[in-house]
């Protein structure tokens, strides 16, 4: 089902969040919390290549990299049923691909090679938009991702461009890498971000920006629970019922 077709008689209407920015901003601790406190179902859409490449791996359609068979990997991704839901963690994501618990492997370099493989492709792309937008049609829907509020959901209910500046989101990452024990360089971090964004606002398909009708709103100085305020206030006053 198409956006447009939200409004079309005798179709289940279901209400969309929609949180959009780049990577650290904090999109995921606030959909996390959002999907908790209304019921709603989770859509970690930074996720859904990675799920198709660890599945065309295990296929083994990505076994000669050379003869990548682009309608093989349609047909696997158009065959997957993937849910998300708050795990009791927060934050924590759990994923079940066809009834199955997927780990966090899902979550790894390796895995994320393999997602790089199969993003290429247009078919694999339209199918997960597909998949995306059928999501809407099941129950209450809260998007996380980039590109949710432009491209996937124009017509959501609510739209948020969650930003922070690099610097913020470098030492944000610092901290996280630090409390699991494992060795951060600041500079390193902070030049992989600012480059990673500059690719997420240049490129030609969906690129990463703020929808016209979103609320704009930079966590650099704000906490997790300020940023989870700010919202749910701005979810009630366009009708969202917590």
């Amino acid at each position: 089902m198409s956006s447009s077709d939200r409004t079309q008689p005798n179709t289940p209407y279901y209400p969309v969040i929609c949180i959009d920015g780049p990577s650290g901003a904090g999109k995921g601790t606030v959909a996390w919390r959002l999907a908790q406190d209304l019921g709603y179902q989770l859509l970690d859409s930074g996720a859904l290549y990675r799920i198709v490449g660890l599945k065309a791996k295990q296929a083994g359609l990505l076994d000669d990299v050379e003869a990548l068979d682009e309608d093989a990997l349609e047909t696997l991704t158009k065959g997957l049923d993937i849910r998300f839901s708050p795990s009791e963690s927060l934050g924590r994501v759990d994923i079940v691909v066809n009834d199955t618990l997927i780990g966090q492997e899902v979550r790894n370099e390796t895995v994320g090679g393999y997602a790089s493989q199969v993003a290429v492709f247009p078919k694999v792309r339209q199918a997960l938009l597909a998949l995306q937008q059928d999501m809407a049609t099941r129950s209450g829907l809260v998007a996380d991702g980039r590109d949710m509020g432009t491209v996937v959901f124009p017509a959501a209910d609510v739209k948020v461009f969650l930003t922070a500046s690099a610097e913020a989101r470098a030492e944000r990452r610092v901290l996280q890498l630090q409390s699991s024990g494992q060795i951060a360089d600041m500079a390193e971090i902070l030049t992989n971000i600012q480059s990673r964004d500059i690719r997420d606002e240049e490129r030609s398909t969906a690129p990463s920006k703020a929808a016209d009708d979103a609320l704009l709103l930079d966590s650099s100085a704000l906490s997790a629970d300020e940023v989870y305020a700010q919202i749910k206030s701005y979810c009630q006053q366009k009708g969202i019922c917590f």
